[in-house]
């Protein structure tokens, strides 16, 4: 088995899609908006998506919940994380060794907590 896809949630759409898509933007990944509420970064093998909540109700981050992304090298940890930093992100953790993996941590413009590891 493994992940199919992952969603976080966004109280502005706009303003989520620019992070990620500066973020994303040399990957690879088609980015695709099916509807005003969901937008879509995808590749063969690799889904993820900012949502507005289907209740309706404000996106509140996951005390405890983290996306991580495999990066294939620590320059590249570092770059995404100076990127997202450059785009509004917030530090949560400085690219560095953590046990066997380099890694860094950033929250996102609506506080989800994204990992980026070689």
């Amino acid at each position: 088995m493994k992940m199919n896809y992952f969603v976080v949630g966004t109280n502005d759409m706009d303003a989520s899609v620019r992070f990620y898509g500066a973020l994303f933007e040399d990957k690879g990944f088609t980015n695709v908006r099916p509807s005003e509420r969901m937008t879509y970064w995808l590749r063969d093998d690799f889904a993820f998506a900012t949502a507005l909540p289907f209740d309706g109700q404000p996106a509140a981050n996951g005390n405890g919940t983290m996306v991580g992304f495999s990066t294939g090298s620590a320059e590249e940890v570092t770059r995404l994380y100076e990127k997202a930093l450059s785009l509004g992100g917030t530090c949560e953790g400085a690219p560095g060794r953590r046990g066997p993996r380099f890694s860094a941590y950033v929250r996102d413009l609506d506080r989800n907590k994204l990992c980026f590891s070689d």
